[in-house]
């Protein structure tokens, strides 16, 4: 038996092979959950829901009737609705100085409202308790020159899951994010390709490694089990919690798009 036999999970953000809501959403899989998968992108997503049995839906986090739909679809498709983890996110950044102000904007309507909605709506479909799990960053905690947009919307969310876990905590529903530190993703390809960047991070890491997306789906697993768990924002980092993050000029110069933002 899987740990999530029985139970309905949906997965927004997870349209990247080899990404964190692509990682969690077969983990959930093999633990026998039942998946609706949605993220803007919707060619790998088909993928991804022939892998896991499951639905794909396209679904824009800062577009509340597309969340509210997916909710509806796991209600609609499968009776009920138990786990919900948004792992979607738009790493904008760039420095207070330079950083457009529209910018500024799309990052809190994607990473802090998006998960505004995606509490609200999956909420409302959880008749019998649940897990909802969203994804915060190391730069809400950690103060990064270069992403200063993606830290505060991050850091929002963090204050965002305290008021929601003591709101929606009487309904036997918890509510929790994920904070991760440096990881191997296809979003940050372009970072670690860079050579001595990884070991830049990694040097600032207790454990001495950047995170795998399978680090990110052991946590999601736990916090969507049973767990006695609520409001926590959970460093899986490694321990980069306890340390800090390298500065612009400790990093290698890059050539090509960077993924921080950090021109």
């Amino acid at each position: 038996m899987g740990v999530l036999d029985g139970k309905v999970a949906i997965v927004l953000g997870a349209s990247a092979p080899g990404g964190s809501g692509w990682a969690i959403a077969r983990r959930f899989a093999d633990e026998g959950a039942r998946l609706v998968v949605g993220a803007r992108s919707e060619g790998p997503l088909q993928e991804l829901a022939r892998l896991t049995g499951g639905i794909a839906m396209r679904c824009d986090a800062a577009v509340e009737a597309d969340v509210a739909a997916l909710a509806e679809a796991a209600i609609e498709t499968y009776g009920r609705l138990d786990i919900a983890v948004n792992a979607a996110g738009l790493p904008l950044g760039g420095t207070i100085a330079k950083c457009p102000i529209e910018d500024a904007r799309v990052a809190m309507d994607v990473n802090y409202f998006g998960s505004v909605h995606f509490i609200r709506h999956c909420a409302e479909a959880m008749t019998e308790g649940g897990s909802i799990i969203l994804f915060s960053s190391m730069a809400a905690a950690q103060p990064m020159e270069f992403v200063y947009a993606y830290g505060c919307a991050k850091a929002a969310t963090d204050c965002l899951v305290r008021y929601a876990a003591i709101e929606y905590g009487p309904r036997s529903i918890k509510v929790n994010s994920i904070q991760p530190g440096p990881i191997r993703s296809d979003m940050a390809s372009g970072l670690w390709a860079v050579p001595g960047m990884e070991d830049v991070y990694a040097r600032e890491v207790p454990l001495r490694r950047i995170g795998e997306t399978a680090d990110f789906a052991d946590a999601a697993l736990w916090l969507a089990g049973p767990s006695f768990v609520s409001g926590l924002n959970l460093p899986v980092s490694g321990g980069n919690q306890l340390t800090r993050m390298p500065t612009l000029a400790e990093r290698p110069d890059m050539t090509g798009p960077d993924p921080t933002n950090a021109d």
